[in-house]
């Protein structure tokens, strides 16, 4: 007869399998603290705001856009990422890509004094003289005295 070895195999079987699961945490949540991963900050997009911040002063202007571009995306409403990213797009001569970063900068924002005298910064090195005078006119109003402002026109002739 076959069948009681059957069932011997079939019980060898099961008694190994569930020797196997036995154990004296089954169920628990492994708590081991590790090293590995960093705590999550508040603002993930912090770091990189910081990095091309950095990039962006040094002159290195790709790497500032790769970091603006990752704060972007990391967190979307991050006014100030925007801004970095258009200025970083306007010395890259990416002036599509900057006019896209000034508008969703301005829908975030709002028309800001600040913002418009990027924008005519932007409109100054395209060449467009005649639209930067008007939007630094613009944000001299919004501004008055700034020393950024007042450097964009003197570069404009019209400080």
């Amino acid at each position: 007869m076959k069948f009681p070895g059957i069932l011997t195999g079939s019980l060898c079987a099961a008694a190994l399998l569930a020797a196997g699961c036995t154990t004296s945490n089954f169920g628990a949540i492994d708590t081991t603290s590790t090293s590995a991963l960093s705590p999550a900050t508040a603002d993930v997009s912090a770091d990189d705001l910081a990095r091309g911040k950095a990039q962006f002063r040094d002159g290195n202007y790709g790497l500032a856009e790769k970091h603006f571009r990752k704060a972007v995306e990391l967190s979307a409403t991050n006014r100030e990422a925007w801004l970095g990213l258009a200025a970083s797009y306007d010395q890259l001569g990416r002036f599509d890509f900057a006019d896209r970063a000034y508008e969703q900068l301005v829908k975030l924002a709002g028309r800001q004094p600040r913002i418009v005298n990027n924008m005519g910064y932007s409109a100054l090195l395209r060449g467009d003289r005649a639209k930067a005078a008007k939007l630094l006119a613009e944000a001299r109003a919004g501004m008055p005295g700034d020393p950024v402002v007042e450097a964009n026109l003197a570069l404009l002739g019209k400080g």
